[in-house]
């Protein structure tokens, strides 16, 4: 019988800034790329937008953030001493925010592969796999000028996923490469990757079979056609091209209770099952939760495991060393803040919530990356704003963005029993 317990307070918790700028709107580290270099460094990207925090709170809505001054950008923190401290790595302002470098019109985006640099050895803790796409093609400054140059028979990209490797722990990047679409009418990636011990790497995408209208960038609701579904992209035998190779949940699912199912999110256990995280949403201001799909042949078939939160999504999951399994995510209804759950039994049932924070001074925050920061500690980062800031968003009754403070980037680290 399983056991409940109110949520109890993170045990040796503490917080530090990462980024702020009180000019700007920093967010997204979930979406934006995390790696872990041979030597243990972390590389955590976010996006940042200009913003004027006195004026028009709808500004800050994250589909107009890219119409603010310059855009919205990517930026590049580093840490070497396992995520306590940080230090900006890359804040290049031409580049958008959901690529770790700006894109050069007629070398990147192609279709094709990276044979140039193959073959490559995903089982290198200093090869790092970038998988994203681009939002709001047509719209976003930073690239509407590059889109332009990449065509292809299936037309414009708007709903396409690139990838880009680097060999040398994140210091450079090779060029990008656009995925075959495989049947698929559209993709879409959040940075989610993992490396199978024969040296396959799978990419977790969310992908569709039909056109859905304007929402297609997201797994879309019943609303607009038949939903996106996550999925998984597998690499070849070199490494150097990608390809499909399995749905992650079942087709016409008479079980999901939300909107739509995404952000897929995958790590290996020790004993080699994947597990699969998925935001499950009804209410992207408050109303989602996360479950928990596994697979036990290398990602070819997913079943359904556990559903790992009452509320509270995207999850970032973390295998620790002694094989339990964390889960830090978002939670958006009062009192809001950061939470986290743990597995004993590779993710078929999860613990009492351990409440990191809950000190946020609205819904607009969260989508973490996690890491073990030593034995019996962890680590996260994400976006966040204080309900104690001095500077607060100017109010607007009837506005979902008219609370909180400046949004910017924190880590908090503490102990798991």
């Amino acid at each position: 019988m399983i056991k409940f317990h109110p949520p109890q307070p993170a045990k040796d918790v503490e917080h530090a800034v990462v980024y702020r700028r009180e000019n700007e709107c920093a967010t997204h580290p979930f979406s934006r790329g995390f790696w872990e270099t041979a030597a243990g460094h972390l590389i955590c990207n976010f996006s940042v937008a200009t913003v004027d925090y006195s004026g028009d709170p709808n500004n800050l809505a994250h589909h107009r953030l890219i119409h603010n001054p310059g855009g919205r950008r990517g930026v590049t923190v580093r840490s070497e001493d396992r995520g306590r401290t940080w230090y900006v790595f890359n804040e290049d302002k031409n580049r958008p925010g959901m690529d770790v470098k700006a894109p050069e019109p007629g070398v990147d985006g192609k279709p094709g592969s990276l044979s140039e640099i193959g073959p490559i050895n995903f089982l290198n803790k200093d090869v790092l796999v970038s998988n994203f796409y681009y939002q709001y093609m047509q719209e976003d400054p930073q690239i509407r000028d590059f889109v332009r140059t990449v065509t292809t028979e299936f037309g414009p990209p708007e709903n396409q996923v690139f990838v880009r490797i680097s060999k040398d722990g994140g210091l450079t990047w090779s060029r990008s490469i656009m995925l075959p679409l495989n049947g698929l009418y559209s993709l879409s990636a959040v940075e989610s990757s993992l490396v199978r011990p024969d040296g396959r790497c799978l990419l977790f995408l969310t992908g569709g079979t039909k056109k859905e209208g304007e929402h297609n960038r997201f797994p879309a609701g019943p609303e607009h056609g038949e939903p996106n579904r996550p999925l998984v992209y597998r690499s070849s035998d070199d490494g150097t091209s990608f390809h499909f190779m399995s749905f992650i949940t079942p087709e016409n699912d008479g079980t999901l209770g939300g909107r739509r199912r995404m952000y897929p999110r995958g790590v290996m256990l020790p004993n080699g099952r994947i597990l699969c995280f998925l935001r499950v949403e009804r209410d992207w201001a408050g109303v989602m939760w996360t479950e928990v799909f596994k697979s036990d042949d290398g990602g070819r078939t997913w079943q359904f495991l556990s559903r790992a939160t009452d509320f509270g999504a995207p999850g970032s999951p973390v295998v620790m060393s002694d094989g339990r399994v964390v889960l830090v995510y978002t939670y958006r209804l009062p009192p809001r803040g950061m939470r986290a759950v743990v597995s004993e039994d590779g993710g078929e049932t999860w613990g009492p919530e351990i409440v990191i924070r809950d000190d946020a001074g609205s819904w607009d925050i969260g989508y973490p990356r996690t890491w073990e920061v030593e034995p019996g500690k962890i680590g996260t980062i994400y976006y966040y704003n204080d309900k104690d800031d001095p500077i607060q968003v100017k109010p607007a009754p009837g506005s979902l963005w008219g609370e909180g403070g400046v949004r910017y980037i924190a880590r908090s680290i503490f102990s798991v029993d």
